[in-house]
């Protein structure tokens, strides 16, 4: 076998070998909450066990009269999916000025809200996640509010889950 057909196998073996895919990024959470890793953990752990008993795919489009319920069997994929690298921060919610301004709604400071950036359905959220970015964002008066923040966070963790599964977001 001559040199150069010796070279192309061995290049050919130790690309083969790379380790997979090198675009997929390692498992956690990029953290810039005021809460440890380990609680984040344990909230995205609630969101696969909810997903893995039922998906709901509209709870933002049956604010509207007469929608119908889209609810589908859980997902056991859900279990499997990990974040990669989501980074998970507050946001200083928006002042009501701006909110009555904007909307019309007249609630007092802290709101409790942020606003949610296109292709959102509504506005100003209390959260919102960007899939593309890995991102979840959350209004900062939420931070220590308790019960409120796991149930705004693993609501946000669900999204992110069903986003890398392939459901329609449009409602979520």
């Amino acid at each position: 076998m001559g040199w150069g057909l010796r070279t192309l196998i061995l290049t050919m073996v130790l690309v083969g070998c790379g380790g997979g895919a090198s675009d997929v990024l390692p498992v956690g959470f990029v953290n810039q909450t005021q809460h440890s890793v380990a609680e984040l953990w344990t909230i995205w752990k609630s969101a696969q066990q909810s997903l893995a008993k039922k998906v709901d795919l509209n709870p933002l489009q049956r604010s509207f009269p007469g929608v119908v319920a889209d609810i589908r069997p859980g997902d056991s994929r859900a279990l499997r999916a990990a974040p990669h690298q989501i980074r998970v921060a507050r946001e200083p919610d928006v002042g009501s000025g701006i909110l009555f301004g904007a909307t019309g709604v007249l609630r007092t400071d802290p709101t409790g809200l942020i606003a949610c950036p296109q292709p959102c359905n509504v506005r100003y959220a209390a959260a919102f996640s960007k899939y593309d970015l890995r991102l979840t964002r959350y209004a900062e008066s939420w931070e220590f509010e308790g019960d409120n923040f796991v149930i705004i966070l693993e609501y946000e963790f669900e999204n992110q889950i069903l986003s890398v599964l392939g459901y329609n977001m449009r409602w979520r």
